[in-house]
């Protein structure tokens, strides 16, 4: 045991309280805590907080002697919380929320996290209250029509679902320049750090390992190997890889899937239809030795994702720390990634075949794929030291320890319009028709139209969801009209403005009635919508 270990992990800097899962939890995360906190200790005062629920491998609660979470953030100590986006962190997001300090986010897209605390419980009123709080009316229309039955991917990934999180922060670590951009993009005020992600360098990976599970998996030794690794979700695009393998000029290649599958993904069905089923292996979890070894036999390694939930890849940065050549989504986060390191893919259109030509190419030039093997270590050895990524963190977490939490703002997100939300509130005052308006006269109506409701009215120049004021004459009430008029709405007004119009009009012979109404073009009067309609006997 290290001195700063024996000492509870004092050191120089900040007090830190570290929350986090940790082995034998399941979790990336988990396994990044293991390893960044014998670095990080001799660099603060360092205490480990058990999450509630979880439990802790034994040589772990030896070395670190976690405390209760109820200990956490006392004493003015910083809570340092490292999160998620799957239920492992349901107690790491509790807690941030209840006593805030710096926050690591893994993933920056928490909204899997927060299905699996509401909806998964069949809790429809939290979701929606949460996802209102840090999406707005945008957040509020989604959760509806999850209630209603529309189920789909796109919310999960364009809502985050972080902001009442990070603004409670004193300050938010991340992995990469995109992830943070994107926060700051929303929330300027809140204090985001890139750092890096500590990985330890392994050895470099294991020939005789390779061989030895090519042969359990009855795979030649001089077949082409693909390997794609980790928890395998959707996003991780590996039914992308099975079609990819289809090509004639992958007719050789084999694939190894190394990890959990996602019960919605049937690999050996779409390998079927592809007429690849002889040539796809499907392993399941797998312990690190055999993790290890299944890397150890690819010849060249995918990690594919559309869409991303921002996380920094713990599962692609062990395949490169090994030195095994990568293909990669040109997208988001792993763009950043240097061209001799990783290989990236385009997404969209003709990805199967585009995927296809790149793993062909690659395949036969096996100079360059070990050139890329290692720059890829030398990589991982440069930018993710963990005495460096430790010291960042500790750097970081010194700076932001007394900042304030910027707290909750106004959401910004533009209000809905006319042109998608049909609820429409408002009042209509008008001038000019009083009594002794005389059939076949001419009088000039000043018309108020106060937007009382939530979304803005667009003008008439908007074309389908522009409105018209439409000035209608008729006998009585029920009867058709007799004359229309219809004039323009010049500009927009927005929720809680008063736009004056002046119309001119002339009362036709034995009119009665004028009524005065906005309609949406394209899809009706206001009265229809529960908007304003103004009604008077002249």
């Amino acid at each position: 045991m290290s001195p700063a270990a024996q000492a509870g992990g004092r050191g120089a800097g900040a007090r830190i309280d570290y929350v986090s899962p940790l082995p034998p939890v399941r979790s990336g995360i988990a396994d990044y805590s293991r390893d960044l906190l014998p670095h990080l200790a001799p660099l603060c005062d360092l205490r480990v907080v058990r999450v509630p629920g979880q439990p802790v491998a034994d040589e772990l609660a030896e070395r670190w002697r976690p405390v209760d979470a109820a200990e956490s953030g006392r004493g003015g100590r910083l809570p340092l919380y490292q999160m998620g986006n799957n239920r492992y962190h349901e107690g790491v997001l509790r807690m941030a929320l209840e006593r805030p300090g710096v926050v690591t986010l893994h993933d920056v897209v928490l909204h899997h996290l927060l299905i699996e605390s509401t909806l998964a419980r069949e809790d429809f009123e939290g979701y929606r209250e949460r996802l209102a709080a840090d999406h707005g009316w945008v957040g509020e229309m989604v959760a509806r029509a999850r209630d209603w039955g529309e189920v789909g991917d796109a919310a999960l990934f364009s809502l985050p679902a972080h902001r009442t999180l990070v603004r409670r922060q004193r300050g938010v670590l991340v992995h990469s320049r995109w992830a943070a951009d994107l926060i700051r993009e929303e929330n300027p005020d809140v204090r985001v750090r890139p750092v890096p992600m500590g990985v330890p360098l392994p050895p470099p990976v294991s020939a005789a390992a390779g061989r030895a599970l090519r042969e359990r998996l009855g795979i030649a030794a001089d077949r082409p190997l693909l390997g794609s690794f980790g928890f395998q979700t959707p996003i991780k695009r590996t039914l992308t890889a099975i079609g990819a393998l289809a090509s004639p000029r992958l007719a050789d290649a084999h694939l190894l899937v190394a990890g959990e599958v996602s019960p919605a993904l049937d690999f050996e069905r779409r390998a079927r239809e592809a007429g690849v089923a002889d040539r796809v292996h499907v392993t399941g979890f797998l312990d690190y030795e055999d993790f290890e070894a299944a890397i150890a036999a690819s010849d060249v390694c995918l990690n594919l994702r559309y869409p991303t939930a921002g996380e920094t890849s713990a599962s692609l940065l062990r395949v490169l720390a090994v030195g095994r050549p990568t293909v990669v989504s040109d997208y988001a986060q792993f763009a950043e990634l240097p061209d001799e390191v990783a290989v990236k893919a385009p997404l969209g259109e003709g990805e199967e075949e585009a995927l296809a030509g790149l793993l062909a190419e690659l395949l036969a030039d096996r100079g360059r794929l070990a050139a890329m093997g290692a720059a890829a270590r030398e990589y991982v050895a440069r930018r993710h030291d963990p005495a460096a990524a430790a010291a960042a963190v500790a750097a970081a977490c010194g700076e932001l320890a007394e900042a304030e939490p910027p707290g909750a703002a106004p959401l910004a997100p533009p209000p809905p319009t006319t042109l998608t939300w049909l609820e429409l509130a408002g009042e209509i005052e008008v001038e000019g028709a009083g009594d002794g308006w005389g059939e076949g006269e001419a009088r000039r109506l000043e018309i108020a139209l106060s937007n009382t409701g939530f979304s803005r009215w667009l003008a008439t120049r908007n074309e389908t969801g522009g409105v018209l004021v439409e000035v209608q004459w008729r006998r009585r009430v029920d009867e058709p009209a007799l004359a229309r008029e219809w004039r323009d709405l010049p500009r927009d007004v927005a929720p809680g403005e008063t736009f004056h119009l002046s119309i001119e009009t002339r009362r036709p012979l034995e009119a009665g009635v004028l009524i005065v109404e906005p309609h949406v073009i394209g899809a009706g009067g206001f009265g229809g919508l529960g908007g304003p309609v103004w009604i008077s006997d002249v």
